[in-house]
């Protein structure tokens, strides 16, 4: 048996937790599905968990191609909402680190995507579905309609 030196701010605080993080959805959360079901509803057409132009490793959880439209529907803890976003008290350090950076990377998202030319959109996972998809419907006949003249 090997036996390796794993820095403190490395390990997983429980068996427990480090299972229950495992687990976590990274593409098809209720809220995405809900907020896809409404578009598609209403007529819209998009891709799902698409690579996004330009960003090797980062995907938009709706990808609206022609009209240049990126959705994301962040979750309340991993990207840091100010209503329902929490930290962690074990370990806590290292989750202020990951946190962090999560919405760090959310910003480059945007401002990379924004400078190309695309409408960036982020959803809170608490929002209503009707809400999220008037939001992104809204936005995509305003685009759509200018592209048209």
């Amino acid at each position: 048996m090997t036996i390796v030196d794993v820095p403190a701010d490395r390990l997983p605080t429980t068996r427990e937790i480090s299972s229950r993080m495992s687990r976590q959805r990274r593409r098809d959360t209720a809220p995405e599905v809900a907020l896809r079901s409404a578009l598609h509803a209403r007529g819209f057409r998009f891709r799902v968990d698409a690579p996004l132009p330009g960003m090797p490793r980062r995907r938009a959880d709706m990808l609206f191609s022609r009209l240049h439209v990126a959705v994301f529907v962040d979750g309340c803890f991993w990207h840091g909402c100010p209503e329902h976003g929490t930290r962690p008290s074990n370990n806590a350090a290292w989750w202020a680190k990951k946190l962090d950076r999560n919405i760090e990377r959310d910003r480059e998202t945007d401002t990379f995507l924004t400078g190309q030319g695309w409408r960036v959109i982020r959803i809170w996972e608490h929002t209503r579905t009707d809400e999220a998809a008037e939001t992104v419907a809204q936005a995509l006949i305003t685009i759509r309609d200018r592209l048209s003249r």
